[in-house]
């Protein structure tokens, strides 16, 4: 007997109207040092880690240098591009070569699969100068 796998669209968590994500800092075209300290935002919704169930919260996630997944129904595959924040942190370090960068912010729900509508953050792009 043969079995196939096929992947299957995730039950999405609703996120309530006028939920954003945002990033406080750095700011949008910042010339930056290494190591860069970059500080989440959220409005209209609170922090949970993830594998914590409660409405209207979630975890963040963070894109650097790539597009959100096409997929949004699927749980977030992390990696160095797409690193999960699942304790709850609301900042981080990152040691980024010199160079231009872009950061992202996607909320993921107890299961790291983005909440409906996606709660994500303008792209920001930084120079990192050393």
């Amino acid at each position: 007997m043969l079995a196939a796998t096929v992947a299957t669209a995730q039950e999405r968590t609703p996120s309530p109207a006028g939920a954003e994500a945002y990033i406080i800092s750095p700011k949008n075209g910042a010339k930056v040092s290494a190591p860069v300290l970059v500080q989440f935002g959220l409005k209209g919704m609170g922090i949970a880690p993830a594998g914590v169930k409660f409405d209207n919260t979630g975890h963040h996630h963070l894109l650097i240098d790539t597009d959100p997944p096409a997929d949004l129904s699927q749980p977030l595959p992390a990696s160095d591009k797409l690193v999960h924040f699942g304790k709850g942190q609301t900042e981080t370090t990152l040691k980024l070569p010199p160079g231009k960068h872009t950061l992202q912010l996607l909320l993921g729900d107890h299961n790291h699969i983005p909440h409906d509508p996606a709660v994500i953050s303008k792209k920001i792009t930084i120079t990192v100068t050393k």
